[in-house]
């Protein structure tokens, strides 16, 4: 399944590209026949005083440009953010033949996307992410929201965009804890779906963090050729797709529970390191296999303590309010193997409380051979 890097991928409703600039949007929107219209860039504090400028250079012979930003952080993922938003293109006579841009991390594509799916009951965006979890992960596959009361992705829809577009020089600049936060959902996609990529991971990690060219291209491809086999096999998260919550229970528990304080790949790959565990404690995993995992995730650099004012209870009450509590109990994803997922109905907590407390025990050894 792992493949060397490409410019462009194929979700049939739309494409996503892989660039090393922002000069190609123009011809891009051209091939589509898309001008005259109005265009609305939105962004966080952040990432707008960065590259907006950029992009509407690159746009401002065709289109007639606005910019929109919010304060950055996870934090204004909320339906109060959206109402900004939707206020300001009201005013300025946003019509359903004009186009949102989603120039950001994760948050601002969500929160983007989400806008364009109610706004006029759909209007048209483009998901350019600046992030390498965003390039990897929220920008594919057309699922937007925002948090509602300090529960995450509790308001959303499925909403494809008209297209992706990731500038991979843009993920040069990112501070070292964004960057690292992706790594967190690139990990995953190795975990539960192809060995070779584990083992292309365990072998690049220099290259990696060098910010190498080809080897960035090569997991923001293969990442997204992953997340394109399984969204293609189940768009609205009712078989495989649930795979990708891989690491998520536990991880999204945390970042409620640290009030959004960690980023959301280093919750995902704390949230790993313990599925990792419950899985061989389960007996789906062999002790071998879970050394070489957790290994992975602490070599990249990932912090694994939970804080001290986060208790086990604290996280199974959280956990108990996720939106993955389905019909059937809590769905939990674990692996019976390296590249290698199932899905657990009616999950017995029992095992995710053992779980986190021999995660603990592990990360308390002062070597990190484990």
């Amino acid at each position: 399944m792992f493949k060397n890097h490409s410019d462009n991928i194929d979700f049939g409703s739309y494409k996503y590209y892989i660039r090393d600039s922002f000069l190609d949007l123009s011809k891009i929107m051209s091939s589509m026949n898309i001008k005259g219209i109005k265009i609305c860039i939105v962004s966080d504090s952040n990432v707008s005083k960065l590259y907006t400028d950029e992009v509407k250079k690159v746009l401002n012979e065709s289109f007639d440009l606005y910019d929109f930003s919010f304060e950055a952080g996870e934090s204004y993922k909320n339906l109060s953010t959206v109402q900004s938003l939707y206020g300001f293109l009201i005013e300025n006579h946003f019509n359903r033949d004009d186009i949102l841009i989603a120039l950001g991390g994760g948050v601002v594509g969500d929160l983007c996307g989400f806008c364009a799916s109610t706004y006029l009951r759909g209007i048209r965006y483009i998901q350019m992410p600046t992030s390498l979890l965003a390039s990897v992960d929220s920008s594919i596959g057309g699922k937007t929201g925002v948090d509602f009361e300090g529960y995450k992705n509790m308001v959303g829809a499925f909403y494809e965009p008209l297209f992706v577009y990731v500038n991979t020089i843009v993920l040069k600049t990112l501070p070292e804890g964004e960057f690292k936060s992706g790594l967190g959902e690139v990990l995953k996609y190795a975990f539960i779906l192809d060995k070779d990529f584990f083992e292309y991971l365990n072998e690049n990690l220099i290259n990696i963090y060098n910010h190498k060219p080809k080897t960035i291209n090569t997991i923001i491809y293969n990442c997204a050729i992953f997340k394109k086999m399984i969204v293609e096999e189940d768009p609205k998260e009712k078989g495989i797709r649930v795979f990708l919550n891989f690491g998520h229970t536990i991880g999204h528990a945390i970042e409620k529970l640290s009030n959004f304080t960690k980023k959301h790949g280093e919750c995902v790959a704390i949230g790993s390191f313990f599925a990792i565990d419950i899985s061989r404690e389960m007996g789906y995993l062999n002790e071998n296999e879970a050394k070489r995992m957790q290994q992975l995730i602490m070599d990249y650099g990932f912090d694994i303590d939970i804080p001290d004012s986060i208790s086990t209870d604290d996280i199974i009450k959280a956990i108990s309010s996720d939106k993955k509590q389905g019909k059937d109990g809590l769905r939990f994803i674990i692996l019976d193997n390296i590249g290698h997922a199932k899905i657990i109905s009616n999950m017995d907590k029992k095992y995710i409380i053992r779980g986190i407390e021999n995660g603990k025990e592990t990360n308390k050894r002062t070597d990190t051979q484990i």
